[in-house]
């Protein structure tokens, strides 16, 4: 059974910073692509970012140069660290491998 456990999410103002984890109970080394997530109330889930084994990112247009993807596969870890954050970033917040696997989402609010 694969688990994804994220944290780090938490309240913050507009403008502060956050990073989130999500550690998985399996080797990530094999994994050749990982997700974040993120679903907002009211609205459908949408993709923030990914990233591959050989480290290429992508990232969706509204957290281009805010947010940075990045992958420990000796620790088993994907961070996701949101810097500039505004009240639109505010949701729950999902990694998910392989087609297959989602945490259970950690929530991030941004408000003053």
């Amino acid at each position: 059974q694969v688990q994804l456990v994220e944290s780090g999410g938490g309240l913050v103002q507009p403008g502060g910073s956050l990073r989130l984890s999500c550690a998985a109970s399996i080797s990530i080394s094999r994994i050749n692509t990982m997700y974040w997530f993120r679903q907002a109330p009211g609205k459908e889930r949408e993709l923030v970012a990914f990233i591959t084994t050989g480290g290429g990112t992508n990232y969706a247009d509204s957290v281009k140069g805010r947010f940075t993807i990045s992958r420990d596969n000796v620790k088993n870890t994907l961070y996701l660290q949101m810097n500039s954050l505004k009240p639109e970033d505010t949701a729950v917040y999902y990694c998910h491998i392989a087609g297959a696997y989602w945490g259970q989402g950690t929530q991030v609010t941004v408000s003053s």
